[in-house]
């Protein structure tokens, strides 16, 4: 299990990088009131924003649902939008690199850059694989698919918000005791019901490398990933070394995402005869915007019980965990 930091450094302009990935057609975005003026990346980082900041902060979406953020552009229209707010969280990692660069070029003095992957992972940390080879230089970014760094990420906002509005500081702050706990608490019902999957099969193949970290901490292995670092279709020969991979681990779902629909992991399942599950969301939160399930909780817990039932196991616990936020979510989505 990694460390995680207890106490978080003080976060400033000077001391964050920022890289972001995204495009909205709101091209005059205004804040509200004395509302802080936030713009954030993907949909996990939306919610979660969304949820510390509650209604000291106008969160506005930059990366539409259902979008690779890998490789997504920035709409010109973003760039007005960056030059408002007045803070802009992002994942970072290497995530969103052609936002960063419109966010450098467009932000107002005084505004801030956060990248909260980057401050949450020690460099040591860093996860390189088959889908984020390290000669690239580019960690696996997908932190969120895990409670304790989503967790970690909440409270790096809290602790940004708070230095900017300190007149919110408590309210933030039980915003933040309040969505780690439940945090916790879904971690905790992972933990429960991944023991009622068969002995040694805690085991992932999927189309879109996101639960390295995840698969880490928890104890599960990921043994591949369709999807290549260049995010093409797969080489023939990359097919057949998954094909035979699948067969030697005896897995019994492969996991396709909804951001990601692939053939060849439909036609892997038919060659192995395994269950091919195309369900998965790694950024693309359930349900629509203003839903309960609409949300970071939401997305983890139905990926959770996916993951675990289609594995052999149940997930009563994980189901069970209550998702309800005491804060509305008026963040903006783009569709």
């Amino acid at each position: 299990m990694r460390g995680f930091p207890v106490v978080l450094a003080s976060v400033s302009a000077a001391a964050l990088v920022l890289s972001g990935c995204g495009g909205s057609d709101d091209s005059s975005p205004e804040s509200g009131g004395d509302a802080i003026l936030v713009a954030t990346t993907v949909s996990p980082i939306t919610s979660i924003v969304s949820r510390v900041g509650g209604d000291c902060v106008e969160v506005r979406g930059i990366v539409p649902e259902g979008t690779n953020s890998h490789t997504f552009e920035p709409a010109p229209s973003v760039a007005a939008l960056l030059s408002d707010a007045d803070v802009v969280f992002i994942n970072g990692l290497k995530l969103e690199d052609p936002t960063l660069a419109m966010a450098e070029a467009n932000m107002a003095d005084g505004a801030e850059l956060v990248e909260l992957g980057t401050v949450a992972l020690p460099e040591e940390d860093y996860i390189f694989d088959f889908s984020f080879p390290e000669e690239d230089g580019k960690p696996n970014p997908h932190l969120w698919t895990d409670p304790t760094y989503a967790i970690v990420y909440a409270d790096i906002v809290r602790e940004v918000l708070s230095e900017r509005d300190p007149e919110c500081a408590d309210q933030m702050q039980e915003n933040f005791e309040a969505f780690a706990a439940q945090a916790e608490e879904l971690a905790e019902a992972v933990r429960l019901d991944q023991q009622t999957v068969p002995a040694g099969g805690l085991k992932l193949v999927t189309y879109h490398d996101a639960y390295a970290y995840f698969a880490e901490n928890f104890g599960w292995q990921v043994v591949g990933a369709v999807q290549p670092s260049d995010f093409a279709d797969p080489t023939p020969s990359e097919v057949v070394t998954l094909i035979e991979q699948i067969r030697a681990e005896g897995v019994p779902t492969i996991f396709g995402s909804e951001v990601f629909p692939s053939n060849v992991l439909e036609e892997v399942g038919n060659e192995t005869g395994v269950r091919y599950e195309q369900s998965l969301r790694d950024d693309d939160l359930p349900g629509a915007p203003g839903e309960e399930n609409h949300s970071w909780l939401g997305l983890m817990q139905y990926n959770f019980a996916t993951m675990i039932e289609g594995l052999g196991g149940d997930a009563p616990n994980v189901r069970a965990v209550d998702i309800t936020s005491p804060v509305p979510d008026n963040a903006d989505y783009p569709q």
